[in-house]
């Protein structure tokens, strides 16, 4: 067990003060004290790249080290700017990766953590990064050192944290919710009574595909089969277009606005190259709801005129109840590709489970 507040005083009294990243749930705990801070010491990215580049302007403008936090799933995205950019034989550039290590050998995870938890310190090996494992307060001695090895050598080091490691001294009250827009299960409830048996569902990573799931059986709602993005997050909308180039079915991609804003760019193929079969629904609560709610700012964008400039034929919009149904109607009757934008509240089923038995889904989806 680390305290939090112990963290941070470590990274304090080695001149780190500005953190980036994409929010994680082993991390939430420490994105509770970033959300307090301004855009010159704190930055949500859109994606962990992203995040590196920032982390890369930050010490080019500073001569200080930033902090930048990820899950371990997202390293994949963080390594070409890790490579190409700030690596020792190129620009030399220091930075401290905090790295949420879902699916470590020691913790049982899902699938999709294990497969990337199991080789995410031979990936930070071939990447040239010193890294450290957090378990107790006695390693933050390690860190300190591997932070001085990092400003000396000007190269990128990183520490990896296990989930439920980190503890918070103080409980941080969480935002009141406003409940004014319909819930996410509420939307998905009345799509799966709307959609025909021969319908195709790709949903993206977190609550969403889970509800989905959840709900099916639940409710005994079968019609249509569903692909859950486990993982991948922000890819659910280019697995779509690439299954609809060979399918006269009906294809719905299921996207929350973390995911899109992710790889926002896959829009413009999406929008220019898609079928009249393509159908794409934002879930927009605006925040990173499953990894503890900080906010994506998607809530500030006029998805109308985007989609419209990137090749969408039509956009729709639901932010109450009461038209839901009816919207849903319209929205599927249009030629694609067609974008439907949900205003949604957070919160999700109680006890929700997740997808299991992932080569059975597959099979099941390609039947």
């Amino acid at each position: 067990m680390i305290f939090v507040q112990d963290l941070l005083n470590t990274l304090k009294k080695n001149k780190i003060n500005f953190y980036t990243g994409v929010p994680d749930s082993v991390l939430k705990k420490l994105s509770n004290h970033f959300n307090k801070l301004d855009k010159t010491k704190h930055i949500i990215a859109a994606n962990e790249g992203s995040a590196v580049s920032i982390g890369i302007g930050y010490y080019l403008s500073t001569k200080k080290i930033a902090c930048v936090y990820l899950q371990n799933s997202g390293l994949g995205n963080a390594i070409n700017p890790l490579i190409s950019i700030a690596h020792r034989k190129v620009y030399s550039v220091p930075m401290m990766l905090m790295i949420g290590w879902r699916g470590s050998p020691q913790k049982k995870d899902e699938p999709q953590h294990m497969v990337k938890g199991k080789i995410t310190t031979k990936l930070l090996k071939l990447l040239d990064i010193n890294y450290c494992v957090l378990k107790e307060k006695k390693d933050l001695i390690k860190l300190n050192k591997l932070i001085k090895s990092s400003y000396k050598n000007k190269k990128t080091v990183a520490c990896l944290v296990e989930k439920d490691i980190l503890k918070e001294k103080k409980i941080y009250k969480q935002k009141k919710i406003s409940k004014s827009y319909p819930f996410r299960k509420d939307f998905i409830q009345e799509l799966l009574k709307i959609i025909t048996k021969k319908t195709k569902i790709i949903s993206t990573t977190g609550y969403t595909s889970r509800e989905l799931m959840q709900i099916r059986k639940e409710k005994k709602l079968f019609n249509g089969k569903d692909f859950y993005m486990v993982g991948g997050m922000g890819h659910a909308s280019m697995v779509s277009l690439g299954y609809s180039i060979n399918s006269k079915k009906q294809i719905i991609c299921l996207d929350g606005d973390g995911s899109m804003l992710m790889h926002l760019g896959s829009l413009r193929t999406f929008g220019n190259l898609g079928n009249s079969n393509l159908k794409h629904i934002l879930l927009n609560n605006n925040s990173h709801e499953s990894v503890g709610g900080q906010t994506t700012t998607a809530g500030e964008i006029n998805f109308k005129n985007l989609v419209k400039s990137l090749g969408y034929k039509k956009y729709f919009k639901i932010s109450e109840n009461k038209k839901i149904k009816l919207t849903i109607k319209k929205f599927l009757n249009s030629k694609g590709p067609s974008f439907l934008e949900v205003l949604i509240s957070n919160g999700t089923l109680n006890n929700l489970s997740r997808p299991d038995n992932l080569i059975k889904i597959k099979n099941f989806f390609m039947e």
